[in-house]
């Protein structure tokens, strides 16, 4: 999509109230309108523009307050964000004049912002690591671990994930195009392992072999799938960065040849050869 309308949030509990809108295609960008004294969290570095009245402030961990007020709460929050590879600080973007003021905040790579209001979904989404953009103040950012032994080593994030808590509206950055689908209980879906982008608490994440072992040696896919089953919505991601890195520094030559490295998973190189990456 070219644009999107601005859209207008819900009341919620604990959250700020913001209107947005998507702008461009395969280089988006969020805008957000704040009114007097609302504000939005968002990544480092992640701001392109801001009205004049809309100040900054650097703040330890997601500025939720989520984790409590003190300085242990304070460094809890911040280290969620580190192991999730996030940085320890977030800014903070609070209108502070009259009427509306405007912010915007881009994607560092090619693909989609994903717009989600946290309490139409359950209040949770379990996303990619470095999937988080900005945010509605209030919104909690988490860590999510993989539980199971071979989810963890071959389901393409690694064991831990991001996890975005709360009522408000959340926007997180994709690969490639993105596409939803809602699953009915017991309902599976077999995703290539670095295409998972988000899915909702409900939805269970294994792996699942591919299928004989000549598809498994020959086929291109890997080894495994990643196996969701419902009820829920997933998110798919037809691009992700590591991927197209990776065959970026393929395809600069012997001396850059590393690969993709596993898409997020804890393998390095086997990983490549098992995710169908060589």
């Amino acid at each position: 999509m070219t644009s999107s309308p601005w859209q207008h949030a819900r009341s919620s509990n604990v959250s700020d109230d913001i209107d947005f809108a998507i702008r461009g295609e395969d280089l988006q960008f969020v805008e957000i309108e704040l009114d007097p004294g609302e504000s939005a969290v968002a990544e480092a570095g992640a701001m392109v523009w801001k009205d004049a009245s809309v100040g900054m402030e650097t703040v330890f961990g997601d500025g939720s307050g989520g984790e409590g007020s003190g300085f242990m709460g304070k460094l809890l929050g911040a280290g969620k964000r580190l192991v999730t590879g996030e940085s320890l600080f977030t800014t903070v973007f609070t209108h502070q004049g009259q009427g509306k003021a405007r912010v915007a905040f881009a994607s560092p790579t090619p693909g989609t912002i994903l717009p989600i209001k946290l309490d139409s979904v359950g209040g949770t989404l379990v996303c990619q690591k470095d999937s988080f953009l900005a945010a509605a103040r209030g919104v909690e950012i988490g860590i999510h671990f993989q539980q199971r032994m071979m989810t963890g080593l071959f389901g393409g994030e690694g064991f831990i994930m991001q996890k975005l808590s709360g009522d408000g509206w959340v926007f997180v950055q994709m690969g490639g195009t993105l596409i939803e689908r809602e699953l009915a209980p017991g309902e599976e879906l077999h995703v290539d392992t670095g295409c998972v982008a988000a899915y909702t608490a409900g939805v269970d994440m294994d792996v699942t072999r591919v299928g004989g072992v000549k598809t498994m040696l020959v086929g291109g896919e890997g080894v495994f799938f990643a196996r969701l089953r419902g009820p829920g919505k997933v998110w798919i991601q037809s691009l992700p960065f590591s991927r197209l890195a990776g065959r970026m520094l393929a395809a600069a030559g012997p001396l850059s040849r590393g690969g993709n490295r596993g898409e997020g998973s804890v393998l390095g190189e086997i990983g490549d050869i098992v995710m169908g990456n060589n």
